[in-house]
C-alpha cells in the first residue's frame, strides 16, 4: 500500500509549482492546481534506485542505447498495453517536447501546417510558432460535457498539401479524452490517404480511470508515425528530465540521432531520470494501479462537491490525466473576474482555461494530483470566490 493521502511540502525546492507560482498569477503564497506534475512522492522502489546510484561518487558521461533501458520500455508496452515495441524503435529524448520539436524539423519545412486539435498542451503552440511552422486548429466539438474530433474539418485540413503534421495528443490534454478505436483508426486511415505525418504525444498513457484504457498508436499503425512519451508524468520525477520517442521508420531514426547527438550534443542523459525510468518500468506497476484508484476517489471527492455546493460548474469527466477541465461558463463571470476573484479572494491559482485555445475560454483546469485535502481545500477557495 502506498500513501496517497501523505502531504508532502514543497516549499523550498525550487518547485516551479508552488515557489514559482507568481511568475504566472502575479501573486506568491496561492494554493496553487496549477503544472502538470503532481504532490505525490516518486514510488520507493523509484526513490531507492536513485539512492543506490547516489551511493557511487561518480556522475559522469552515460549512454542510454542500452537493454536495461529499452528492455524496461519494451516490457512496459507488451504488459500493459500488449503493444510490441521493438528495441531499434526507442531514441532517448531530455523531454517530449524536444522530440516533438525535432520531428517538426524532420517532416516539415519552414512555413509547413502542423494540426493540432484544440483546446490543446499550450506548449504545441509555443513549439510550432518558434519552429516557424503554421499552427493550424482542428477545434474539437464539445456538447453537454463531451468532445470529440471534428473529422469533416479535419479530412479539409489533411487535404491541404502545406499541413505535413498531425501532432496529436493521445490521451488528450486538457480535455482527458481517451481517443477510441473508431477515432484512432479514422486519424491514421485520412492521415496516411493525404500522406501527413503523425506525432502523438501519448505521455499520460498510464493514468486512466477505471474501465478505461489507453490505446497505443502503435497497435493500429507504425507507418508514418512517431510515439513521444515518458515515465516521469505517471510517476512524478520530470526534474529529472529524461523521456524517449519511438521512431519505427530507420530513416527517420538516424535523422533524429543527428539532431540529438550532433547538432545538439546530447548524447548522454540524465542518470538520474534514465535509473528512475528503468526502475519504474520494472518495478511499480501496482503503484500505478493505486495512483489511478486514488485519482479515482478524488474525482468523485470533486464530482459530489460541485452538486451539492458549485452546481453551476460542470465537470467534462476525465477518462484519462489528473487534470480536470472545469466548464464555468454558466457562471455569468468573465475569466478575468473569475481569475481575479480566484486570486484575490480565494488565494487560490487555477489555470485559465484560454491557454489551451480552443474553447478554452469557457473552463479552468484543476490539477487533482494531490491528495485529498488539499483538493477540498482548492475546492473550498474555488467556492469562496464565487
Amino acid at each position: 500500500m502506498y500513501n496517497f493521502d501523505e502531504v508532502i511540502n514543497r516549499k523550498g525546492t525550487n518547485c516551479t509549482q508552488w515557489d514559482y507560482v507568481q511568475d504566472r498569477f502575479g501573486q506568491s503564497g496561492l494554493l496553487p492546481f496549477t503544472i502538470s506534475d503532481t504532490d505525490f512522492a516518486s514510488p520507493k522502489q523509484v526513490i531507492q534506485s536513485l539512492n543506490e546510484r547516489m551511493s557511487h561518487p561518480v556522475f559522469g558521461y552515460t549512454r542510454w542505447n542500452h537493454k536495461d533501458f529499452k528492455n524496461s520500455v519494451e516490457t512496459w508496452y507488451q504488459k500493459r498495453f500488449d503493444t510490441k515495441v521493438e528495441k531499434n524503435w526507442i531514441y532517448y529524448t531530455p523531454t517530449v517536447i524536444y522530440a516533438v520539436s525535432q520531428l517538426i524539423k524532420i517532416k516539415s519545412t519552414e512555413n509547413d501546417g502542423v494540426i493540432i486539435q484544440t483546446p490543446a498542451y499550450d506548449a504545441f503552440f509555443n513549439v510550432i510558432k518558434e519552429n516557424k511552422r503554421k499552427i493550424v486548429e482542428n477545434k474539437l466539438l464539445y456538447d453537454d460535457g463531451l468532445y470529440s474530433i471534428d473529422f469533416i474539418e479535419l479530412e479539409k485540413q489533411l487535404s491541404k498539401k502545406t499541413n505535413k503534421i498531425l501532432l496529436l495528443c493521445s490521451p488528450h490534454n486538457p480535455t482527458g479524452r481517451i481517443w477510441n478505436d473508431y477515432e484512432l483508426n479514422t486519424i491514421i486511415e485520412l492521415c496516411k490517404q493525404h500522406n501527413v505525418y503523425i506525432i502523438s504525444d501519448e505521455i499520460h498513457m498510464d493514468i486512466v480511470r477505471k474501465g478505461k484504457s489507453h490505446i497505443p498508436l502503435f497497435k493500429k499503425s507504425t507507418e508514418n508515425i512517431a510515439i513521444v512519451t515518458s515515465a516521469s508524468k505517471t510517476f512524478n520525477f520530470p526534474g529529472l528530465l529524461f523521456a524517449y520517442v519511438l521512431i519505427p521508420n530507420v530513416e527517420d531514426g538516424d535523422m533524429f540521432l543527428k539532431y540529438l547527438k550532433k547538432q545538439d550534443g546530447l548524447s548522454s542523459p540524465s542518470i538520474m531520470g534514465m535509473e528512475a525510468t528503468i526502475a519504474a518500468y520494472n518495478e511499480c506497476s501496482d503503484w500505478v494501479e493505486e495512483l489511478n484508484n486514488y485519482l479515482d476517489e478524488n474525482i468523485k471527492i470533486v464530482q459530489a462537491y460541485l452538486k451539492e455546493n458549485l452546481p453551476d460548474i460542470k465537470l467534462v469527466y476525465p477518462e484519462s490525466t489528473y487534470l480536470l477541465w472545469l466548464d464555468v461558463s454558466r457562471l455569468n463571470i468573465s475569466m478575468n473576474d473569475l481569475q481575479e476573484r480566484l486570486i484575490k479572494i480565494g488565494n487560490v491559482a487555477i489555470m485559465d482555461g484560454a491557454t489551451y485555445g480552443g474553447n478554452g475560454e469557457l473552463f479552468l483546469r484543476y490539477n487533482i494530483g494531490c491528495p485529498k485535502s488539499k483538493v477540498i481545500e482548492g475546492l473550498n477557495r474555488l467556492m469562496l470566490s464565487i
